[in-house]
């Protein structure tokens, strides 16, 4: 397939490199030296400053839409309207009602609009669901999910903090992918509680954000997303009557990613434990794409699409006071 990205930040480069056997043929960003420097990576890639000139190029199959929050769905409507499947990063919009539309003309269109929750591909992940879809814990019970970094020097004056551009702080960053994987395992939650403050950062949105989702069948999710953690943090707990997953890490900075299967003996007592580690690169990325692009070619269920970032959005902006 060829590809165009919209947006060559950090998340840009990666979607870049998850590529594969797949051709990036145009790359686009306001500022266009990012652009260049992106495109200067792969032979035949233009490089754009304009999104526009990107999105409607005959020769884009697929566009990946990683840009700040306020563009992210005129980029992928545009994309869409113009017969290009999308990959568009989360949390897919500012808030539950942006994705209206493009929902709609997804619907209506013959390609399909992925969500980047790349959380879900990380291999700890993928294993855990496997053991979880074959009883290997019983019936849940509860998940615990924790997530946070500690920010940088000029961090209360990038982007993330306007929230104008990002549409809220660090529940709608990180605290997305833990609502997300939480919904993966749990299903919808139909009773939302929580709070969100700003403890350190001097900006007009929250740095910690702390969730008590509830399912119709009494199944609870406790998450806490934080940008005052100091140590880079990823911990994700599922436990069912039968045995615990613990997912820690993500790699890189978040340290080793690793799965820690606790399965309770009949006695009960202490658990037999199996543990499966993940070390070198994360591969998540590449894992996900792959997973759209069977998607488009075969069929199948997208996993992350429009309808889960609409729930997860819904969730967010529930703990947030309301639908905005």
């Amino acid at each position: 397939m060829n590809v165009a990205i919209v947006g060559c930040g950090l998340v840009g480069h990666k979607r870049a490199k998850a590529l594969q056997n797949h051709r990036l043929v145009a790359v686009a960003d306001v500022q266009i030296e990012r652009a260049r420097q992106l495109a200067g990576q792969y032979p035949g890639c233009k490089a754009h400053q304009d999104w526009q000139e990107v999105v409607c190029r005959p020769d884009v199959d697929l566009v990946i839409v990683a840009t700040t929050h306020d563009a992210l769905v005129p980029v992928s409507l545009a994309a869409v309207r113009c017969r290009k499947h999308v990959l568009v990063e989360k949390p897919a919009a500012r808030h539950p009602q942006e994705l209206a539309e493009l929902t709609s003309a997804a619907q209506t269109g013959d390609v399909l609009v992925k969500v980047g929750f790349n959380h879900r591909f990380h291999p700890a992940f993928l294993k855990a669901r496997a053991l979880f879809d074959s009883s290997a814990i019983g019936e849940l019970m509860y998940i615990r999910g924790r997530y946070g970094h500690g920010g940088r020097l000029g961090y209360e004056k990038e982007w993330r903090t306007n929230p104008r551009i990002s549409g809220g702080g660090e529940m709608l960053d990180q605290g997305m992918h833990l609502v997300d994987l939480a919904r993966w395992f749990a299903g919808d939650f139909t009773e939302v509680s929580g709070y969100c403050h700003t403890f350190f950062w001097d900006m007009p949105v929250e740095d910690n954000a702390f969730a008590l989702l509830k399912t119709a069948g009494g199944q609870v999710a406790w998450l806490h997303a934080s940008w005052t953690e100091w140590r880079n943090l990823f911990c994700f707990e599922i436990f069912g009557r039968d045995g615990k997953f613990q997912i820690d890490g993500l790699g890189g900075s978040y340290g080793l990613e690793r799965l820690t299967f606790y399965r309770m003996l009949p006695a009960m007592g202490p658990p037999e434990t199996t543990i499966w580690e993940y070390p070198g690169e994360d591969i998540s990325w590449r894992a996900e794409f792959e997973h759209f692009v069977r998607c488009i070619e075969q069929g199948g269920e997208l996993l992350g699409n429009l309808q889960d970032a609409r729930a997860a959005l819904e969730i967010v902006f529930k703990l947030y006071g309301g639908i905005k």
